[in-house]
């Protein structure tokens, strides 16, 4: 692209760390960091984060020790969102930032447990869980002396707070009215860093689920090269096997080293596509700076024709291994795990630690103590408390 550096290396549009709009608590500059390398730094030292390697993705904890968990999905979320930044010229040290924080509110269970949890918070506000990883962040964690959470940059909370309803915005504007809840109710846009984070976690998770559903044997190769986007890079995976040193020896057969030949190639085009899409809205949008970008229609996406076999394969996962009998069937004993923990805490507060027992509003207590559970916490509270082993027949 055309338009100049700046001495980091930054495109116009981008978030600079001198220009933030800064912390909710006042804080001296770092000695060694910019503001975005500390807010990053705060995440991977965070109680929160190492929670998430615990934590479902699609499969339970005890199901496997090689399925993705929020952990490595969150890694490799940054890694797609960093790959992209770079040669977008973004603010790398924020993407990862927001990378590693999005799911820091998610429950154990993944979104089974989300669900559950979601609907015995109904009559108290609800439960969303990206509105509870700003929650993580601004209030949760408890590691300094001067305040709540992280205190992370403005830049970072506008990030992590990917999706909120307007009631939820109106009520975060009544504390913060120029917070990052301000844009759910003006209908403007995140930074391009939160817009490239919120599609590289698109692209993170259609891409390992494959993996993972073929690993589990839920899914089956055949199926999906029924999908257009896979079937074609697995095509061409097959082909550079076949051209391969070591199709010398043997044809080359089905099986993980082609599963991976074919979804490393797809994930460089998931990338490559943003990339150039990207590349071509910021050309005809051309926004000053980053409070453009802010006032703009959203500028990171697909390609139409992309989007489309995206959506696509989204809609081919949703059916074959999100709603697969299996998936359900722990789904379903996971939701009664969130379920009755919930009764349990609700009526015997005391159960729970102090800090959070000491609230006049229990319920949302009991909400934040199970959401920052992991999955194997929550299943030896739900024994300790009730008695039964839920998945002890799985």
């Amino acid at each position: 692209m055309s338009a100049g550096r700046d001495a980091a290396g930054l495109a116009p549009w981008a978030c600079r760390p001198g220009r933030s709009r800064g912390r909710r608590f006042a804080e001296p500059p770092a000695p060694t960091r910019d503001e975005h390398q500390r807010d990053r730094d705060r995440i991977v030292h965070s109680t929160a984060f190492r929670r998430l390697v615990y934590k479902t993705q699609v499969f339970v904890n005890h199901e496997g020790d090689l399925f993705r968990t929020r952990l490595t999905h969150s890694l490799e979320v940054a890694q797609v969102a960093r790959s992209a930044a770079r040669e977008l010229r973004l603010n790398e040290d924020l993407v990862e930032a927001i990378a590693l924080a999005h799911d820091l509110g998610h429950t154990p269970f993944g979104h089974a447990g989300q669900d559950a949890l979601h609907a015995c918070m109904a009559a108290h506000g609800g439960f969303e869980h990206n509105l509870q990883s700003l929650r993580v962040v601004d209030r949760l964690e408890q590691r300094y002396f001067a305040f709540d959470g992280l205190n992370l940059s403005f830049e970072a909370r506008e990030g992590i707070l990917k999706h909120c309803s307007r009631r939820n915005a109106l009520r975060l504007c009544a504390v913060e009215p120029d917070g990052p809840a301000r844009r759910f109710v003006d209908g403007g846009q995140p930074s391009l860093e939160a817009q490239l984070v919120n599609l590289a976690d698109e692209i993170a998770y259609c891409t390992h689920d494959i993996d993972d559903g073929l690993r589990s044997g839920l899914l089956q190769p055949a199926q999906l090269e029924a999908v257009p986007l896979f079937a074609r890079w697995h095509e061409v995976a097959l082909d550079a096997g076949q051209a391969s040193s070591l199709a010398a020896a043997a044809p080359v057969q089905p099986g993980r080293r082609l599963v991976f030949e074919t979804l490393r190639r797809l994930l460089a085009a998931l990338i490559a596509d943003v990339v150039q899409a990207t590349e071509a809205a910021l050309a005809a949008a051309r926004p000053g700076d980053v409070e453009a970008v802010r006032r703009s229609a959203a500028l990171v996406s697909f390609s139409l024709h992309q989007r489309e076999e995206v959506d696509a394969l989204k809609h081919f996962l949703f059916g074959a291994l999100y709603r697969h009998a299996q998936v359900t069937q722990t789904t379903s004993l996971a939701q009664q795990v969130i379920t009755e923990l919930f009764e349990a805490y609700r009526a015997r507060p005391q159960e729970m630690p102090a800090d959070f027992a000491a609230t006049d509003d229990v319920p949302r207590a009991v909400a934040d103590y199970i959401a920052g559970m992991t999955d194997r916490f929550a299943l030896r509270e739900h024994e300790r408390l009730t008695g039964r082993r839920v998945f002890a027949d799985l």
